[in-house]
């Protein structure tokens, strides 16, 4: 009888160890796609790579990307500064990756691809919300912003 019980116990083990996969299916965890539509919701600051605050965005800003065929667009509201702010380029991303690079924006931001045309930014996510985070010269996050897809 202890041998029975033992016989089915390695099998049960067994048949669980066989059913177990660390290297999920790509058809069943497909990596994040930014293409569509996504608006700004909330940003947060970290220290020591920790999310330390968080905090939303004013009354009445908004901010909206939208990710198609290799092009990023993107434009903000600040319902208090009558500056305008938009941007336009190209972007890549990975499963843990997103660079963009900025051809033209409004005047606001073309004083900042004058200087530095490429944004480079860690990147996490799902199938509708993803995160960039900023990441410093020590390698440690910093910021993020914090999205969700509205198409």
């Amino acid at each position: 009888m202890k041998n029975i019980v033992y016989i089915l116990a390695v099998m049960f083990l067994g048949m669980i160890l066989l059913a177990w996969n660390p290297y999920p299916d790509t058809k069943e965890n497909p990596p994040v796609s930014l293409e569509g539509v996504w608006e700004l919701v909330n940003y947060y600051t970290y220290e020591d790579n920790n999310v330390t605050d968080s905090f939303p965005n004013a009354e009445g800003y908004r901010q909206v990307k939208m990710y198609q065929d290799g092009k990023v667009m993107w434009t903000r509201k600040v319902p208090q500064d009558s500056t305008q702010w938009y941007g336009y380029g190209k972007y890549l991303s990975t499963d843990t990756s997103l660079v963009e690079t900025l051809e033209y924006g409004s005047a606001s931001m073309m004083k900042i691809i004058d200087t530095s045309r490429i944004f480079s930014f860690e990147l996490q996510g799902g199938k509708d919300w993803f995160r960039q985070i900023s990441i410093n010269e020590d390698g440690n996050r910093t910021f993020s912003e914090n999205y969700i897809r509205i198409r």
